[in-house]
């Protein structure tokens, strides 16, 4: 049996300013979807995409993941408790984040950036799906770091204890997704993006390949006190990847039916 190692939550501390573990795993994410980007398009010189692309469509990128993550949040998960005190929205530095509602809002950004290239959205979110996984590691090592979103219990030989919660061995449900929606995606992206694909097809891999895996380890994870199981035995998490992972998957069939 394990136990967390309770990781001071804050990185360094400068006089009054706290750099959290937390923030500097998204400052890691971005970082790791920028250099990628950078080196597929230095691979591919005659191609599309410039360093400049890259960096504008970063910014609306981060726009969209915080923006539209913590409002996922706010709006899926804890509306009532947001709406009795909407100053605390501005919390971030206490943690809520959704990828669900991330997603919505780099979809959006994504519209928004494709609108004022002139470009076809979509072949942007292709160019962008196999960049993000390891930045989805980072994030979740940002929740391990932070002895959050902890799993249930378990019996099994690498099972944790996480002193801040109870004495109870559990899943590191949080290690699970590192792996699953990080790097193990990662890698079927980066290898299914090696040739050309038709248009759409990289951008259903990375969500159903995150939804499926996302669905799977919630059967591991603790559902958020707050909300319990939902109808079905289903947490919110799986409640909102399931839908996620049949519309997909309908944009799949599309992409391949396609010509070329």
């Amino acid at each position: 049996m394990l136990v967390h190692p309770q990781f001071d939550p804050v990185a360094l501390q400068l006089g009054p300013v706290a750099l959290r573990w937390y923030g500097l795993m998204y400052l890691l994410a971005f970082a790791l979807v920028w250099l990628l980007g950078r080196y597929r398009i230095d691979r591919n010189p005659g191609g599309v995409w410039t360093r400049n692309d890259m960096d504008d469509v970063l910014f609306y990128g981060i726009l969209g993941t915080i923006l539209g993550g913590r409002l996922g949040y706010v709006l899926f998960y804890k509306f009532g408790d947001y709406l009795a005190a909407p100053w605390k929205v501005f919390y971030v530095w206490e943690g809520g984040m959704s990828f669900h509602g991330g997603f919505l809002g780099v979809v959006i950004a994504m519209i928004w950036f494709a609108r004022s290239r002139h470009q076809d959205w979509l072949r942007i979110t292709d160019f962008i799906a196999p960049l993000v996984p390891l930045g989805l590691a980072a994030g979740r090592m940002g929740n391990f770091i932070n002895a959050e979103l902890w799993g249930r219990p378990t019996d099994l030989p690498w099972a944790m204890v996480f002193p801040n919660v109870d004495r109870v061995a559990r899943h590191p449900s949080q290690l699970y997704e590192f792996a699953l929606e990080g790097v193990v995606l990662f890698i079927i992206l980066w290898l299914f993006t090696a040739k050309p694909r038709p248009r759409g097809a990289a951008s259903a891999v990375f969500l159903i390949g995150y939804g499926v895996f996302r669905f799977g380890v919630e059967y591991t994870r603790e559902p958020d006190s707050f909300l319990g199981f939902l109808a079905l035995g289903l947490t919110m998490g799986q409640w909102l990847s399931l839908p996620m992972v049949l519309a997909v998957a309908g944009l799949l069939a599309w992409a391949w039916s396609r010509p070329r």
